[in-house]
């Protein structure tokens, strides 16, 4: 699939938002979207293919790192490159000098994230108890991923 990414902006929110709430269970508010844009550190791309936001990924800039905040595409446009081509985009963003490795968690139980990321080459670890759940006496664990542009040139 042939996709524009750009620099995400206001008016993309309905549509940003459309694919939040269909990708993820508990899922950001606008407001959570909003609050973290405004933080310096924090950027937001979209993915648009035929003028329609078909993915989005929302990062924050580190020292020596890009942490992935939040990151879906379109569920009836799944596996169609979508994700590849973004995660793409940001891995070219790293250098051997600055930022050079990205990192994201994903919950235990998303699997097709899991394998998504294992194919774009991250390396997985297992966080316990990193998410709340609705039960706000239980936890659910987590995968810590990460990308090493450094190995990767190896």
């Amino acid at each position: 699939m042939d996709i524009n990414i750009r620099w995400l902006i206001r008016r993309d929110m309905p549509e940003v938002m459309a694919i939040e709430i269909g990708s993820f269970k508990p899922f950001w508010s606008e407001d959570d979207f909003i609050r973290c844009l405004r933080q310096r550190n924090c950027i937001g791309m979209v993915a648009e293919h035929d003028e329609r936001i078909v993915g989005f990924m929302i990062y924050e800039l580190h020292k020596n790192r890009l942490h992935v905040l939040n990151f879906a595409a379109r569920s009836d446009l799944r596996r169609r490159g979508i994700g590849s081509q973004m995660m793409r985009k940001l891995v070219q963003k790293l250098s051997n000098q600055r930022r050079n490795r990205i990192m994201l968690e994903v919950r235990e139980t998303n699997l097709p994230a899991q394998l998504f990321l294992r194919a774009c080459g991250f390396n997985a670890s297992l966080a316990r108890g990193f998410y709340n759940t609705e039960d706000i006496t239980d936890t659910e664990d987590a995968y810590v991923f990460k990308f090493n542009h450094i190995a990767a040139m190896a």
